[in-house]
């Protein structure tokens, strides 16, 4: 069990752990790992080249025949503009209504109503507010190629995402919702040339999961002194023990952006707090993703995961870049797997640069998946270069290394990695760049998480009742086991998340001009 040891460069399984077990209490200690070096041949059918901070693909294999209409200017937004679209929809939360025009004096009131109603390629405008969707249920759903831009003011004259905030933020009215799509679900293919834009919206789910009540006078109960939540309690899991904040967790709604996807994806300057289940999680039905400029805080599985939805490699890719991914969270508090700040996935090439990686759970970038298929892995093509990173438990990047264990790497190491074609100037950050980020993340969360203890406690009574009983019909008799931790996956302060932006000059989200 992670949690429970210094990290070593084999885990056994969990199960394993589990038996070996008894009541104790440790620190956790920050990981020091060696590599285990694989044979990789970096034979690839895509070029990746750094062009004006973006990556430019040349794919060679499937291609699409574009379906009639006009898509949003790709080269506007790959320089970081808002694109002319074929037509542009005003949505006002706070002064639309969804019997108006969309027109900019006369906004809609809903998001789903202006995605219904956009013709393909169209920009919508979104003015501060929160967003729930249709009926108030939540989540929306993306299923056309458009541009969906917020941070203006009420009335549209100024934009300033951090200023004027436009929010997906769940609360105790939308728990009923059912089904399994995230906050924002995008699911759009049909057009390799196709284009969607998200930008300038917070995603939070801070409001509807369900945390433990803090207990600050237990140093392994629930959360550290002057966190806002004790832990987080997975729907799956009996909350017995814990007085929870809420009734009930959202049975939806599990990632912040969920779906599949075709074409060109753009996902920047958003914030992306307190998911229950991954920040983004995505498949790429060819084509590319470009995640930049954001903020992932306090998200638990991963921040970002994008597979490969097609069986050719290297007719997808994604650049993961300048973003600030600070506590993964790990799959339960046991704290044995998940936890990644990025997850290099089957199917995809990846470039990985001039982001920052902090306090993940398990591990900053996973890098140990491999497709069962040797040539197909061999064609991949993964890059980390120029990374920052501090406070990761276990260490910088998580390699496979055979028998269902894990070899942890740290960044100076990536030299060594032969999954990488490009691994230049990853570093541990120097001391001035943690003072600059120690201000501005919140100071009991920082604390928490870099002293976080955790006990378990089993027993085992051959004379209870129950234990009689199965004996009697020849089953096995049973223990009971309890762990406790003092911090997992509570929830981060809504407002610290903004001062993230520009933390660092040249790593990790930057200020939104």
């Amino acid at each position: 069990m992670a949690l429970f040891k210094t990290p070593s460069i084999l885990l056994t399984s969990p199960d394993k752990m589990k038996k070996n077990m008894k009541t104790t209490t440790y620190k956790v200690l920050m990981a020091v790992a060696l590599v285990i070096a694989f044979s990789f041949t970096a034979e690839s059918q895509i070029d990746l080249k750094k062009v004006g901070g973006k990556i430019k693909n040349t794919v060679v294999g499937e291609e699409n025949t574009s379906i009639a209409g006009s898509f949003s200017d790709n080269k506007a937004v790959s320089n970081g503009e808002i694109p002319q679209g074929t037509k542009t929809l005003y949505v006002s939360a706070n002064n639309g209504s969804n019997r108006n025009d969309g027109s900019q004096s006369s906004p809609l009131k809903d998001l789903q109503k202006a995605i219904d109603d956009a013709p393909e390629g169209a920009v919508i405008c979104l003015a501060e507010g929160n967003y729930l969707g249709y009926l108030d249920q939540g989540w929306v759903k993306v299923n056309k190629y458009l541009s969906i831009v917020g941070g203006f003011s009420d009335d549209f004259s100024q934009r300033d995402p951090v200023k004027f905030r436009t929010t997906m933020r769940p609360g105790v009215a939308q728990i009923k919702t059912s089904g399994n799509q995230g906050v924002m679900d995008i699911r759009v293919v049909g057009n390799r040339n196709g284009a969607v834009l998200i930008d300038g919206i917070i995603f939070d789910r801070g409001q509807i999961n369900m945390y433990a009540a803090p207990a600050y006078d237990n140093a392994a109960a629930s959360a550290p002194a002057g966190c806002e939540t004790g832990r987080i309690v997975c729907v799956d899991e009996s909350p017995s023990g814990y007085p929870i904040l809420q009734p009930q967790g959202m049975k939806s709604a599990f990632q912040l952006i969920s779906g599949e996807a075709e074409g060109n994806i753009t996902i920047r300057n958003c914030v992306f707090l307190n998911g229950y289940h991954f920040g983004i999680q995505m498949a790429c039905k060819g084509g590319h993703f470009d995640v930049y400029n954001n903020v992932f805080v306090a998200n638990r599985m991963a921040a970002c995961e994008v597979r490969g939805g097609l069986v050719q490699p290297n007719t997808s890719s994604i650049a993961f870049h300048n973003n600030t991914v600070l506590f993964t969270w790990c799959r339960t508090k046991i704290m044995e797997d998940m936890g990644y700040g990025f997850r290099y996935m089957t199917g995809i090439d990846a470039d990985v640069y001039d982001n920052i990686f902090g306090c993940t759970n398990f591990g900053a970038l996973d890098r140990s998946y491999t497709d069962a298929d040797k040539t197909k892995e061999a064609k991949r093509v993964t890059s980390a270069w120029n990374n920052l990173f501090f406070a990761n438990r276990n260490g910088d990047m998580v390699l496979p290394s055979g028998g269902g264990g894990w070899t942890f790497v740290l960044a100076k190491n990536f030299e060594d990695v032969n999954q990488l074609v490009k691994y230049e100037k990853n570093r541990e950050m120097n001391e001035a760049e943690v003072n600059a980020i120690s201000k501005k993340i919140d100071t009991p969360y920082l604390k928490g998480f870099i002293g976080i203890t955790g006990t378990q406690t089993s027993s085992f009574n051959p004379n209870s009742s129950v234990n009689t009983f199965r004996s009697a019909l020849g089953m096995n008799m049973q223990g009971t086991e309890t762990v406790r931790v003092s911090m997992y996956g509570n929830r981060y302060p809504y407002e610290k998340t903004f001062e993230l932006f520009g933390a660092i000059q040249g790593y990790g989200a930057q200020e939104i001009k």
